[in-house]
């Protein structure tokens, strides 16, 4: 069973859909004993990270999460989930992350340049800068993911499995052990994103 994490945080209905289309048994919850039942968790999220990370700790649920990623549970954070899975954000201010992987989340507007909307948002090609990621296993590099952000992961290369071009290149997505996460959402992204859910279910 794939446990969606559900702390109040964003519209799960398309993620739960995905996970359906690629046969997978879905519980969207907020319930600990939930997750710990769960084989694999997604943790996703839209809006603001210190409310994001803020609502998390208020129900408890980020020492689960902890707990179950030391078990070797495997757990995909999404977008903003991805986000928070690393030590800090300095999204309107300095807020202190999950930790499960080393780096920081800072504003694409320092990187991308002059003359680029912010957020990013479109469809974007995939760069492998190294041995393709198991979510990667059906893919190719440059197929197109779908993003909505206007911040980044940085100051975690070795963790990098994917980047995306936009004024700069981009963290697409990122793995340490079982810890994965896109900062695309593949729930958003037709064909390619299906693939990738069915290759996080079949880990």
């Amino acid at each position: 069973m794939i446990a969606i994490v559900e702390y109040g945080v964003g519209n799960l209905f398309s993620l739960k859909s995905s996970l359906g289309v690629v046969g997978a048994q879905v519980e969207v919850t907020g319930e600990a004993e939930a997750l710990r039942r769960s084989d694999k968790m997604i943790l996703p999220g839209v809006g603001a990270f210190a409310d994001a990370i803020h609502k998390l700790r208020e129900t408890g649920l980020d020492q689960v999460i902890l707990e179950e990623v030391e078990k070797g549970k495997p757990l995909l954070g999404i977008c903003l989930g991805m986000q928070m899975l690393f030590e800090k954000s300095y999204e309107y201010g300095e807020h202190k992350g999950l930790g499960l992987i080393e780096g920081n989340v800072k504003p694409i507007s320092s990187v991308i340049g002059a003359g680029l909307k912010v957020p990013h948002t479109g469809w974007n090609a995939l760069v492998f800068p190294r041995k393709k990621s198991a979510l990667y296993r059906d893919v190719k590099e440059g197929e197109c993911v779908y993003f909505v952000h206007s911040f980044a992961a940085m100051d975690c290369e070795e963790a990098v499995t994917a980047k995306a071009e936009y004024g700069a290149m981009l963290t697409a997505s990122v793995e340490k052990g079982n810890v994965y996460g896109t900062q695309f959402h593949p729930e958003k992204s037709g064909e390619v994103g299906l693939k990738i859910v069915k290759a996080f279910c079949e880990l």
